[in-house]
């Protein structure tokens, strides 16, 4: 649901998708030599497919609220397969099929059973994954499985936190309020990247990330929270400024977090799945770093579910 995405996971729409559907090699200094339009991409059509996708998450959530589970379950999924094949174009295999299963294990025990199980679940997927990758000799046997482990925690163990959210009686709220969190620090980014955008904040990991685009997107997850939180959750005004500002530091290192990966296995985008957007896992990287921040914040300032 990321609008503020370019090819190093910046807020200044400046990029333009790859024209294949696997991840293209390109060297460090290609990716930040490119100088694309200012739009970077087709804004309607990147409009609509976000309109979409927000629409499935809230008619997901407020119906049947273990459908929005499947949802998320079926985005990680992609996610998962798009993070493999990348991974792929460095020879480096990752252990796709234990991955996908304890996933699927860890996401269903902490819903219906809690955070315990899914722990179970956890360790019970690494010892697979130590095991899997036997047969496959010993060379590149450390770098495969630390790869797979990796990827295990980068994306099942953050969708997890979101099934901790989503089961408790006010989950559709808390994962409501995670959702705006999140539109908050991308559309207040992508607006002020592209009216205000002028000084670099990480050039070596996305030159096009900009101070000012950070200030947009501290200013509306600050608003967001301040609002969101006392009127969804009934909690207190500074509980949702703080709220706003851990989500968006969490934010913005999910986008640093992604572009430095896609910097090291030197691709320009992980898929092309999203039309005007790129793939599933450049749309979840605040997401992903975003969902146990939130989590623990609203488990500590609104511990009861209240009614409403």
């Amino acid at each position: 649901m990321r609008l503020d995405q370019d090819d190093a996971g910046s807020d200044n729409p400046e990029h333009s998708r790859p024209e294949h559907s696997r991840p293209e090699r390109a060297t460090a200094d290609q990716v930040s030599e490119r100088e694309p339009s200012r739009a970077g991409r087709n804004l309607p059509v990147a409009i609509a497919v976000g309109l979409l996708m927000g629409g499935l998450a809230l008619v997901t959530l407020f119906t049947v609220k273990a459908t929005f589970l499947l949802y998320v379950g079926a985005v990680v999924g992609i996610a998962l397969c798009e993070l493999s094949r990348a991974l792929g174009s460095r020879d480096i295999h990752l252990s796709l099929l234990p991955v996908a299963a304890g996933g699927v294990a860890m996401l269903t025990l902490a819903y219906w059973l809690g955070a315990r199980d899914a722990l179970a679940a956890l360790a019970v997927t690494f010892v697979a994954l130590l095991a899997w990758r036997l047969p496959g000799g010993a060379a590149g046997y450390v770098r495969d499985v630390t790869a797979s482990v990796f990827t295990l925690a980068y994306l099942p163990l953050m969708a997890l936190f979101v099934a901790l959210m989503l089961a408790r009686p006010d989950g559709d709220r808390r994962a409501l309020l995670f959702i705006i969190m999140t539109v908050c620090s991308d559309v207040g980014g992508y607006a002020a990247g592209v009216l205000f955008g002028r000084h670099p904040m990480a050039p070596t990991i996305s030159p096009k990330k900009t101070w000012e685009g950070l200030a947009g997107s501290v200013a509306f997850c600050l608003a967001g929270g301040a609002i969101g939180l006392p009127v969804l959750l009934h909690g207190q005004v500074w509980q949702g400024l703080a709220l706003g500002a851990a989500a968006v530091a969490a934010a913005t290192l999910g986008d640093l977090v992604e572009s430095m990966i896609k910097r090291d296995l030197q691709i320009k985008d992980m898929g092309t799945v999203l039309p005007g957007h790129g793939g599933v896992l450049e749309r979840l990287d605040s997401l992903l770093i975003m969902a146990p921040v939130v989590w623990l914040l609203l488990a500590v300032f609104i511990p009861a579910a209240h009614g409403g």
